[in-house]
């Protein structure tokens, strides 16, 4: 199956930029990956169909470069960076890297006359929610650097539709997590700070424990609940909202969330690494972290009634043993 549009997809050497590059590919669009290579995964897939273009959004004349090349009939922007603690630290390469390389991104196609972009946000734009499930039109109080510079992308969005008629899909992820099947991709970040990683090395013995920061919640087990969501669900919703946007005849400016709407507590998450993996997993139990709450659950009707999508691969058991899997895979690699 071939497709005449030709998609951009930046930061698709990433984690769920790659899973959703195969999903565009499988359905017969032709992509190009513009990818700086440093916070890719560690092994870096680009399928059959696909170019790798090694560039960073902060020169803008690469950027000039690659869309000088190929007419692009939209861009899947992945491009950004996503450590929540480290843009505490240091938020200065967060506006650069996320909201100066947005804003360069928007400024070529411009120039190039490209009209549609679907953007990975994140539920970090809502930050502590007033009320559960979270809906599209929830209040926006961020509260870490991370969250304000993707509701900053947004808000760059919202001014190029009405300014310049750009067409977006904002895609507010919640908690992004498994693996592909075919072991293709999986989830590394470097330090690790996500909670299935961080379980499983502990399983694999590449770390000693996993620490469970808080026991007193009011959730039936005492842990936070989370809503997570698989990468092949997410890369399902991208290939959706290409098609959506491309064959749309009206303006189109729209954010919509994606999660289960079934949130997975911590103890969950856990019993079910020790089912799959059926390795010992140490646990220790810490006090609760300053801004977590109880529960984070996502409201998925509009992704169900604008895109015709829901999550088909987010049970429990999917995400640890796709993501079981591929850990296990890069232990042997790194033998």
């Amino acid at each position: 199956m071939t497709n005449n549009s030709k998609i951009l997809v930046t930061g698709g050497a990433g984690y769920i930029g790659t899973q959703t590059n195969i999903a565009l590919t499988n359905e017969g669009y032709e992509t190009v990956v513009f990818d700086s290579l440093r916070y890719g995964s560690q092994q870096v897939f680009i399928p059959e169909g696909s170019e790798l273009f090694v560039g960073n959004l902060l020169n803008i004349n690469e950027l000039r470069t690659v869309f000088s090349q190929h007419q692009f009939s939209a861009v899947v922007h992945f491009a950004a960076l996503l450590e929540v603690g480290e843009s505490m630290k240091n938020p200065e390469i967060f506006y650069q890297t996320n909201v100066v390389g947005t804003l360069n991104l928007l400024q070529v196609m411009r120039e190039f006359d490209v009209k549609n972009i679907i953007f990975s946000s994140t539920a970090a734009v809502y930050g502590i929610p007033e009320v559960v499930p979270i809906s599209e039109d929830s209040p926006k109080n961020p509260i870490n650097t991370y969250g304000y510079t993707k509701l900053m992308m947004e808000t760059m969005m919202d001014d190029y539709h009405r300014a310049y008629n750009l067409n977006s899909i904002r895609l507010r992820y919640f908690n992004a997590c498994g693996a592909d099947p075919s072991l293709r991709t999986g989830e590394f970040h470097e330090p690790e700070t996500h909670l299935i990683p961080l379980i499983l090395q502990t399983a694999l013995q590449l770390r000693h424990s996993i620490t469970v920061f808080g026991t007193d919640y009011e959730t039936a087990d005492g842990t936070c609940i989370r809503d997570y969501i698989h990468t092949l669900d997410l890369a399902s919703a991208h290939v959706k909202a290409v098609q959506k946007l491309i064959s749309s005849t009206q303006p189109i400016c729209e954010a919509i969330n994606l999660g289960t709407q079934n949130g997975l507590s911590v103890k969950e998450i856990l019993d079910e690494a020790k089912r799959v993996t059926n390795r010992p997993i140490t646990v220790e139990y810490g006090a609760r972290r300053s801004g977590d709450p109880a529960v984070l659950i996502a409201d998925v009707k509009k992704a169900k009634q604008f895109l015709n999508w829901e999550a088909t691969h987010s049970s429990a058991a999917e995400i640890l043993e796709t993501a079981w899997n591929w850990h296990v895979q890069q232990v042997e690699k790194n033998k």
